[in-house]
């Protein structure tokens, strides 16, 4: 997953460790894409009202930005607990990153409910 959904999800746990904004280089190297291809991302998630980008300084999410990217991260904590615990998989956050924004929020409520009655 390299789409709007990763970009998302790398600005939310890059806000929790630190204040924003969150510089484009460490999103670029978060998402393992050229400094160009990231800025044309942020623009557009910028366009869609997800975030506030300003060049050379850094992306903020918005509350919708942080509405979607705070549904994105239960699914990626989810997926890598099931990741980590039901297949034991050495990499299971880079796993759990690329699938966050494929399955929808009903798949990943039900393997949460799994998980829990194991």
């Amino acid at each position: 997953m390299t789409g709007a959904p990763h970009y998302l999800l790398v600005l939310y746990l890059a806000e929790r460790r630190d204040s924003p904004p969150v510089s484009p280089g460490h999103v670029a190297d978060a998402v393992d894409r050229s400094p160009a291809a990231t800025t044309e991302m942020l623009q557009r998630l910028e366009s869609r009202g997800l975030v506030t980008y300003e060049p050379y300084e850094g992306a903020t999410l918005t509350p919708a930005g942080r509405d979607a990217a705070e549904e994105l991260y239960e699914t990626y904590t989810t997926l890598s607990q099931f990741f980590h615990d039901v297949l034991e998989l050495d990499e299971y956050e880079r796993e759990a990153m690329e699938l966050a924004g494929t399955i929808s929020p009903v798949v990943a409520e039900r393997l949460e409910s799994a998980l829990l009655t194991e």
